[in-house]
């Protein structure tokens, strides 16, 4: 009889003989790509390609927790590049024509209708009808069109998208980079001028963010990989040291959510889901360079990250990952990303270590995901839990925010690092 993944990890922990043990990990390390694969592609995809399509094209703006979509909202930038992300990687993965016609169809309508063709960027909100909502520019949403478009591109061979990828990054480098200090300045208004308002979170004020340098890293690590240009290296080596000397705060080993032009930190906050996420993307950026010395420098960084995370934020018992803490007061809700992003970065702290206490840890986040998050009648993950330890089913499915990206994303990495040659239909 299969045993469960609990008491195959188990047995590492019993004192068995080093043969024993290596061959213990290895089974529990394979249930563990199984059952996330299971779940990629027997649930969380599976519900995109249901629900999210839109009749009246791309798709829809907001899906409710029982899959009911809500015609008439607007459609998000971010969620729609997220989509177009997903379904080209997963196509580039599977090979399933299903995932490359949600891709092409994401890559039509984001180039139609969210692209600013006269000024450059990408805008932030569209109204269901494709019109125009909201003509900002948010560097985070242009990072995520970098994102979904790169990765069209690597995923089809798609040159529109390419060129496309490659004209947001230009556009960046033009309006956002800021050459006095570096980084990327967080929001424009259509024209590119100072808005009034900074940014889509925190108080407005933040001219510069920790969540948007990581995912402009993200997009240009993957950019880089189809298109490797001397400025965009010069751009990713410069966001990788922007992150070690000025996001991360070395004593603490939390980034500095919400800055000032000058790196200034603006508020106490300490995000333990954007560290671990932080943890294996800089890893990445750096693999990406080939630079082996620079990887040996990130290789301590992202451990540490991991460390620390792991003793102050990771619930070991029941092995999920906290909010966040707010001026030195946790916020102990759990929500659905974190968890997602946790279970990728011990694994890549395993990878990078061979200990076993990474692996244990990825393996009990997982679990906890299973039994907690993830929604046995409708699909997908549930948002997170409420103060009674409950599934939240009063939140979308589907918006702004809540998207197939963290969680296939992770479910994409583990298929990537261990090395299986998984057939297409396998876990269908």
């Amino acid at each position: 009889m299969r045993r469960s993944i609990h008491i195959l990890f188990l047995m590492i922990t019993l004192q068995l003989s080093f043969p024993a043990a290596v061959k213990a990990q290895s089974e529990a390390e394979q249930l563990l790509v199984d059952e996330v694969l299971r779940d990629l592609r027997g649930n969380i995809l599976p519900f995109w390609v249901k629900y999210s399509p839109d009749p009246s094209g791309g798709f829809y703006g907001t899906i409710r927790n029982n899959g009911m979509p809500v015609p008439q909202s607007s459609k998000g930038g971010v969620l729609n590049a997220r989509i177009l992300w997903t379904f080209s990687r997963a196509y580039r993965l599977f090979g399933d024509d299903t995932y490359k016609e949600l891709a092409d169809r994401a890559q039509h309508y984001f180039i139609r209708y969210f692209i600013d063709k006269e000024m450059g960027g990408a805008y932030w909100m569209v109204n269901a009808d494709g019109s125009r909502a909201d003509r900002a520019k948010q560097t985070y949403g242009i990072a995520y069109a970098i994102y979904g478009l790169a990765e069209h591109y690597r995923a089809t061979g798609n040159e529109e998208s390419l060129n496309q990828a490659v004209s947001l990054f230009h556009t960046l480098e033009k309006h956002a980079f800021d050459t006095v200090n570096g980084g990327y300045v967080e929001s424009f208004n259509r024209d590119w001028s100072k808005p009034e308002k900074y940014g889509y979170d925190g108080s407005g004020v933040a001219p510069k963010t920790m969540n948007t340098h990581l995912h402009v890293l993200e997009a240009y690590s993957l950019l880089f990989q189809v298109w490797p240009d001397a400025a965009l290296e010069m751009q990713l080596r410069g966001l990788i040291n922007l992150f070690t000397k000025n996001i991360l705060n070395k004593e603490s080993w939390h980034q500095k959510l919400f800055l000032t032009m000058e790196w200034e930190n603006l508020e106490e906050i300490d995000s333990y889901g954007h560290d671990v996420e932080l943890s294996w993307l800089l890893y990445e950026a750096a693999e990406v360079l080939g630079d082996k010395e620079l990887l040996g420098e990130i290789k301590t960084v992202a451990l540490h990250l991991v460390d620390i995370q792991m003793a102050e934020g990771w619930n070991e018992e029941l092995g999920y990952l906290n909010y966040e803490r707010v001026n030195g007061q946790l916020i102990s809700k759990i929500e659905w990303w974190p968890q997602a992003e946790s279970v990728v970065a011990f694994y890549n702290a395993w990878q990078i270590t061979q200990d076993e206490k990474y692996l244990a840890a990825a393996i009990r986040t997982w679990n906890f995901v299973k039994e907690n998050l993830i929604d046995k009648e409708y699909g997908e993950w549930y948002s997170g839990l409420g103060a009674d330890n409950k599934p939240v089913v009063n939140r979308p499915k589907a918006d702004l925010w809540k998207c197939p990206y963290h969680n296939s994303r992770m479910g994409f990495e583990l298929f990537v690092r261990s090395q299986q040659n998984y057939k297409n239909n396998e876990y269908e």
